[in-house]
């Protein structure tokens, strides 16, 4: 048996984040410090692991008041949570181009099971020799689930941020070398 490991290049990916603000926007984000890889067995996708570490810390909206709250304990509270992670594996595929991986998010000190709709963008031989794979994914998750529930109601109604977190990734991988197993 052999294992193909793929190595997320972060400086080629992003992991990205919308939520809406005072219910009529959305306010957009991104972590930039993060690392993960993908496993493969038998270079089958379709038998493959996903493994994710965020650093919590590295939340950027663009707005540093805003980055600096997001990062308090009202939220993600990275003093005692530093790191976001994620271990899924893909549990079927739903077509050619489409998989559905699934695993337990662990944010805030929670770990609840989240699904990720995939889609495959093929693969590459870059320049140096390197093969890459590209994937986009999708999901989306209630922030209250992980504890996260601060907020403020309008006088107008609704609340201040809303409760459901999309959440969006763009992923170019490079495979290492292939590891057999007896």
């Amino acid at each position: 048996m052999a294992f193909k490991q793929w190595d997320i290049d972060s400086g080629h990916s992003g992991i990205h984040l919308s939520v809406r603000h005072m219910v009529v926007a959305k306010v957009r984000g991104q972590f930039s410090r993060w690392s993960g890889s993908l496993t493969a067995e038998d270079g089958d996708i379709t038998n493959g692991t996903v493994k994710v570490v965020i650093d919590a810390s590295s939340i950027d909206t663009g707005v540093e008041d805003r980055d600096a709250h997001l990062r308090s304990a009202d939220f993600l509270d990275v003093a005692n949570f530093p790191e976001i992670t994620f271990e899924g594996k893909v549990v079927r595929k739903s077509s050619d181009d489409r998989l559905v991986i699934a695993g337990p998010l662990t944010l805030h000190g929670v770990s609840r099971e989240v699904q990720l709709d995939v889609e495959y963008a093929g693969s590459t031989q870059d320049p140096w020799g390197n093969q890459r794979a590209g994937f986009s994914a999708k999901t989306s998750l209630d922030r209250k689930d992980f504890g996260l529930t601060w907020n403020q109601a309008l006088e107008a109604g609704g609340v201040l941020v809303g409760h459901k977190v999309e959440i969006e990734l763009e992923i170019e991988a490079v495979l290492q070398a292939e590891v057999k197993t007896a």
